[in-house]
């Protein structure tokens, strides 16, 4: 059986608290991507990126879910059980 995301009560109706990475912008650093916290709204950069941003939110705060706000991207992730979620 395919495991699946058990945090989705964690998933709020946020917003972007900025149009970029928070951390980067504030360094003055560039990004890969970006990903949004669905329980708090804070912008981190991907794991592509060289600052990783989106997973040190998730280590700092354990908020489980993040996802994609790149352009036509409407996958997400559960940090905790490690399961893609289609946010269509």
């Amino acid at each position: 059986m395919a495991q699946r995301c058990t945090h989705l009560d964690h998933i709020h109706n946020v917003k972007p608290h900025t149009h970029g990475c928070e951390e980067c912008l504030k360094m003055g650093d560039t990004w890969v991507h970006l990903r949004l916290c669905l329980e708090c709204g804070h912008v981190g950069c991907c794991d592509s990126s060289k600052n990783k941003h989106a997973t040190k939110h998730f280590h700092a705060t354990e908020h489980p879910i993040m996802r994609s706000i790149e352009p036509g991207e409407t996958w997400g992730w559960c940090y905790i059980d490690e399961v893609g979620l289609n946010l269509a």
